[in-house]
């Protein structure tokens, strides 16, 4: 009796593997379709491996904008601190960028050169960084812009670069803040002339025209008496991000006793998160501080 019931059971085991096969066999074949040769057409966009990515996207038609939301003239803080909100939201989702570097309008993401994210794919970088910073420069707004409300989206277009050495990514974020030296002394000295000395714009541009970094400091210092050196270092420097541990004290709420209801407890936590800082990139003691940045392991 207990061997049939036995021969009975496998053939039933049996049956139901031979019915699981071919329904799975069925599904894959039902997976693919005459149509499916259009995938043959996506191009091929993964960057060269062990190589430095770096994603820098930029305001689209940003002088409108910051034209149409009564920007600040020459530096609106609450602008440039909505950016790095935006780019910290960024660094927090896609943790493999080691550094991000900012100024104005304009962010770069650097990827480790290790990174395999998305098996490296170009579009897939530049997209999702692009997504989450403008989607966030929307929710943030009104924590920067209180009183000025968002009068259409904004738009940010990106790009991808590889960087195969230590020395062209530090090269490529000197470059970018050397930029911002150049286009934010240009920027104080325009709209000094233009705010305070009641210059037109076009009387300005025609003022600025040919002179040297010294000029536009000498003409900051003996006209307006503005010290160009104790500007506040965002505006000069720009903004680098880099992870940094950081204590953090927060209260929550926890269940107690009914004599002590509605209390709330205080937790302290050490964390890693992106940290702003306006300091110099261009020489060698950044890069010495944080040998991390450029490890092969960070």
């Amino acid at each position: 009796m207990w061997v049939v019931c036995r021969t009975k059971v496998c053939d039933c085991l049996a049956a139901a593997s031979v019915t699981l096969r071919r329904s799975l066999s069925l599904g894959a074949t039902m997976a693919k379709s005459k149509f499916e040769y259009v995938r043959d057409f996506e191009a091929d966009d993964t960057c060269l491996p062990h190589c430095w990515v770096v994603v820098r996207l930029d305001g689209r038609n940003f002088h409108r904008f910051a034209e149409k939301h009564n920007f600040a003239k020459p530096n609106d803080s609450r602008a440039l601190h909505l950016m790095n909100k935006c780019a910290q939201t960024v660094m927090e989702e896609l943790e493999d960028i080691v550094i991000a570097y900012g100024q104005s309008d304009e962010y770069s993401f650097v990827f480790r050169r290790k990174s395999n994210w998305f098996k490296r794919r170009a579009s897939k970088f530049m997209t999702h960084v692009t997504s989450q910073f403008a989607s966030s420069y929307v929710f943030y707004w009104r924590e920067f812009f209180k009183d000025q409300p968002l009068l259409y989206p904004p738009g940010f277009d990106g790009r991808v670069v590889v960087y195969p050495s230590n020395q062209t990514l530090k090269d490529y974020l000197s470059w970018r803040q050397a930029d911002c030296h150049i286009n934010n002394l240009y920027n104080t000295v325009f709209w000094a002339l233009v705010q305070q000395s009641g210059l037109t714009p076009v009387q300005a541009q025609e003022r600025l025209q040919g002179t040297l970094a010294a000029d536009k400091n000498e003409i900051l210092f003996s006209e307006f008496n503005i010290n160009y050196n104790n500007e506040p270092p965002i505006y000069r420097k720009g903004t680098v991000l880099i992870w940094q541990k950081v204590d953090e004290v927060t209260t929550k709420a926890v269940k107690l006793p009914a004599e002590m209801e509605g209390k709330k407890m205080t937790v302290a936590r050490t964390r890693t998160k992106p940290v702003p800082s306006h300091c110099d990139i261009i020489g060698d003691a950044f890069w010495k501080d944080h040998l991390e940045i450029l490890g092969e392991d960070s």
